[in-house]
């Protein structure tokens, strides 16, 4: 036996496996082993159009839009009008071809697999003139037997794909019996129909933030797999729980053996000095083998856990397997222990149930946003732009994303990068704003997506809970398309069975270590209990809630629903003008211009930024048309974040009291994180990475300590909130300054109070007229307040501010003279300001140059401030100090010299 396992080690030493995308990958496109081999057959493809008057070579993983684009055939699609410029690109079929050797020994295997990692998303697949396979998803990993027609030389693969907007129609039409609801997208999103009858990113027909690119393509890798033995198609490893102290990790195997076969399977977890071997037996064919390894009771097992609450503890695990004859693999792949609570439970002074995570047995409050697709061509959609994006979002506090459930999927890496960040994922399966059909092969399609993306994503501790599907049980619910009361039950059993009877059932068999919710919102057993659909999804007594008001003031927290959870809420902005600047024409850079129409896919979105905008702001009056288009991107800007603060600083301080039945808010997920093209959205990240000012402003309203202040009756209260587990002694420290000083008139402190880890606790609490009156000369209108929180050791957590009205009524709110001056300070750069008055919204902007700053958008109390720039490539002072702009809320107001 030692001698079999040295010949073993020698061959695992050539054959070195390990896991990418959930799976077993060969290391080198092209490696050499006599159990297993892989062929990549990624990089240059040949595509063509139906009638063959278009042909260009592109590349794989991609697709044609991009492929079209790097040949110089078209524009960049999001250039001005492009995307309806460029719809015949969606609605005509393409081919593409590879030619290809097969080297003899990869021939010679008992059995060799042609696999596509993803196929976006209707083809026909032929090898050397014979047809090998169909696809209709593109969440699906697909494999093919292809061995019998490959030949050494000149073997010719052919992927033909059918236009998606066609088949989605075709399907449709097929669809007789009853309609299956929405049939088209709203006109102004300019989008294509009947998304729900493909199974493809449903944003991709285009949504109220993005563009209507119905993309083809090949989004994943290609590659042969060949082999005597067999192949490993999915490792999992899910730790459990078993005691206070004790650890153990399940884990599957799934394989594909080309015959029956007996070997050993050894699990081992050298960090935590524990190994076991196995006897195992894998039938021919596709097969599931389940094993535990108990962690070694004498070892210290680490914890992952979410950002701001501890380390992402990972541990390096070994899979190895020896089949008797000969056959090896050592698999690598890491392994986080950690567990993932969802509680429901009766809340005192309130009827309804709770909804909130604990994470290792502790209640964690949910801080974060939503994901859509970085970009509407995935293969664009880099490591690099993943790191930024997920690295703003941690420096931004935030510890949970929604990967929602109208896009994507994520690649590996984006959850690769979240365990490693410790950002929590509420996963949604690929579902939303729609009724689907389930005829059987919808069913069936479906079913394989499920259970192919839980397998690929079980093991990483950063998904804490799988949704179904994104505002369908709303949708039922509230009669968004106004389906007759007659008919409504067919269309109930539709949606139990496509989430309940199908999605359900796989997702407990296939993962019980996560909770499952049919829908967000939803009131998550009380739906249960009414049979899947409440009556009213939003019940603040129940679950979680989307909640959108455009219309009414958004600094009058009274508005807001005090719910379970808010898993979205937001307001629009545009994107800087840097931003826009790269895709627009000079006729464009005006609010009312065709371009600024178009780009604006959320009904009357527009015109809702600048009302409310008015609510609180003079809007810009420049006799200069492009200094008013910037100012007034700028103050949709200081709009947007503004009303986003509002509204969670009114979660945050929920999560500890019950008031008239409702409250113990345990999550803040504004819509929405990110951008897929440069135009108006939820974001609070521009397309390229640029962060607005509601970016900024997350940092202080998701800080772990944090004082919130607010109005209510006549009554100024601040509350101290605390993420933290461990308690805290804290006072409020308010500073009352007059508009048009920037002298403090007064400075007050409340007393000192215990402030419980992961609770809101008011500290102050008084008549605003008795503040006021302690002040020389101050009133609602001339005054402004800012506070911190201090303990023995001094301020901890951002400083706050509250308006005691709205900035365009303010009186003495003044011009300020600002000036800057910028030097190199190690790595990053210091900007040291000085200012003549107070300036709220203050707007530092270095156009292009890749970076952001310590803070922005902030309240200038004080005559001097300096705050870093951290620069996200090279530059230099001289280049930030050319491109640096400044803007302030007054300034906006009047033509700036």
């Amino acid at each position: 036996m030692n001698a079999l396992r040295e010949v073993l080690a020698a061959i695992m030493c050539i054959f070195s496996l390990t896991i990418l995308e959930g799976r077993c990958e060969s290391s080198g496109p092209e490696s050499r082993n006599r159990g297993f081999e892989t062929y990549s057959l990624n990089g240059k493809w040949t595509v063509s159009n139906s009638n063959g008057s278009l042909s260009f070579g592109a590349d794989v993983p991609g697709c044609v839009h991009t492929g079209l684009l790097k040949q110089g055939l078209i524009q960049d699609p999001y250039y001005r009008f492009n995307d309806l410029a460029y719809r015949w690109i969606s609605l005509d079929n393409w081919t593409y071809t590879s030619t290809f050797s097969v080297p003899t020994e990869m021939r010679s295997k008992q059995k060799v697999v042609l696999v596509f990692e993803g196929v976006d998303t209707v083809s026909s697949i032929t090898l050397n003139g014979a047809t090998v396979g169909t696809t209709d998803n593109m969440f699906l990993r697909y494999g093919f037997e292809v061995r019998g027609l490959l030949r050494e030389r000149g073997n010719v693969l052919t992927v033909g794909l059918s236009s998606a907007v066609a088949y989605a129609a075709k399907r449709s039409q097929a669809h007789s019996a009853y309609p299956v609801p929405p049939d088209c997208p709203p006109p102004v999103q300019k989008g294509e129909c009947h998304i729900n009858f493909i199974r493809k990113a449903q944003s991709s027909f285009s949504w109220d933030w993005g563009p209507s690119f119905p993309t083809l393509g090949l989004w994943g890798g290609v590659h042969l797999e060949a082999y005597d033995s067999l192949r490993l198609l999915y490792l999992t490893t899910t730790p459990a729980r078993d005691g206070p102290s004790q650890w153990s990790v399940g884990v599957e195997l799934h394989c594909d053996a080309v015959v029956a076969a007996v070997g050993y399977v050894t699990l081992l977890l050298p960090e935590l000095a524990t190994q076991q071997t196995y006897r195992v037996f894998l039938p021919a064919g596709e097969s599931r083998s389940t094993f535990i390894l108990p962690v070694n009771k004498s070892a210290e097992v680490a914890l992952w856990w979410p950002r701001g609450h501890g380390s992402q503890r990972q541990y390096n695990m070994s899979v190895q397997v020896e089949l008797d004859g000969g056959f090896a693999i050592d698999t690598k792949t890491l392994v986080s222990f950690r567990t993932a609570e969802l509680v429901q439970e009766p809340v005192a002074e309130s009827p309804g149930l709770s909804l909130y995570f604990r994470i290792n047995g502790i209640p964690i409050f949910l801080k974060g946003s939503n994901w859509i697709p970085a970009h509407a061509f995935q293969d664009q959609v880099t490591p690099s732009v993943l790191r930024n994006l997920l690295q703003s979002a941690v420096d931004a506090n935030m510890n949970t994303l929604r990967v929602w459930g109208g896009g994507v999927y994520e690649q590996e890496h984006f959850y690769r990068l979240c365990d490693e960040l410790g950002v929590m994922i509420w996963q949604d399966f690929m579902f939303a704003c729609a009724l689907y059909p389930t005829d059987s092969e919808f069913i069936e399609t479906v079913r394989k997506e499920v259970t192919h993306q839980v397998k690929r994503l079980k093991s990483h501790p950063s998904i804490i809970v799988w949704s179904a599907n994104n505002e369908n049980e709303a949708a039922i619910a509230t009669n968004w398309f106004g389906i007759p009361t007659s008919q409504r039950d067919r269309y109930l059993k539709d949606y139990v069975t496509l989430y309940v009877t199908n999605i359900r059932e796989i997702v407990q068999k296939e993962d019980a270590s996560r909770p499952f919710l049919t829908s967000s919102p939803t009131n998550g057993a009380e739906s249960e209990q009414e049979g899947w659909v409440a009556r009213n999804p939003y019940d603040t007594h129940f679950g979680d809630t989307h909640f959108y008001s455009y219309l009414q003031d958004c600094w009058d927290w009274r508005a807001f629903p005090r719910t379970r959870l808010a898993s979205e809420y937001g307001f629009q902005s545009w994107p800087s003008f840097s931003t826009l600047q790269k895709i627009s024409a000079p006729e464009d850079w005006s609010y009312q211009s065709n371009f600024s129409r178009h780009r604006q896919h959320h009904d009357t979105g527009n015109q809702q930024m600048l009302q409310q905008a008015k609510l609180h702001f003079h809007l810009p009056d420049s006799p200069d048309p492009l200094l008013t288009y910037r100012d007034t991107l700028y103050l949709t800007q200081v709009m947007q974040a503004q009303c986003v603060k509002a509204q969670t600083e009114f979660y945050r301080r929920s999560r500890s009291e019950i008031i008239n039945g409702q409250g113990k808010t345990m999550g803040a997920l504004y819509w929405q994180l990110n951008d897929i093209w440069q135009g108006p959205s939820w974001s609070s990240i521009e397309f390229g990475g640029k962060w607005k000012m509601l970016h900024y402003f997350a940092q202080d309203f998701f800080a772990p300590v944090l004082p919130v202040g607010f109005q209510d009756q006549g009554l100024l209260l601040i509350y101290a909130v605390s993420d933290l587990t461990s308690d805290l002694t804290l006072k409020v420290v308010i500073t009352v300054y007059q508009w048009s000083s920037l002298e403090p008139v007064c400075t007050l402190a409340s007393r000192a109070a215990l402030v419980s880890g992961g609770s809101a606790l008011p500290l102050y609490k008084q008549p605003m007229t008795a503040l006021l009156a302690g002040c020389r000369n101050c009133s609602t209108l001339t005054c402004i307040l800012t506070f911190h929180l201090e303990d023995s050791e001094g301020q901890r957590g951002p400083t706050n501010h509250l308006f005691l009205s709205s900035p365009r009524e303010a009186q003495g709110l003044q011009t300020p003279n600002i000036t800057t001056s910028i030097r190199q300070d190690g790595d990053t750069y210091s900007v040291t300001l000085h200012t003549s008055a107070v300036t709220p919204f203050l707007w530092l902007d270095v156009g292009d140059i890749p970076g952001r700053f310590e803070s922005n958008g902030f309240l200038m109390v004080t005559e001097s401030r300096t705050v870093r720039f951290y620069p996200w490539g090279p530059t230099s002072a001289a280049l930030l100090s050319h491109a640096l702009q400044v803007t302030s809320l007054r300034g906006v107001y009047q033509p700036q010299q």
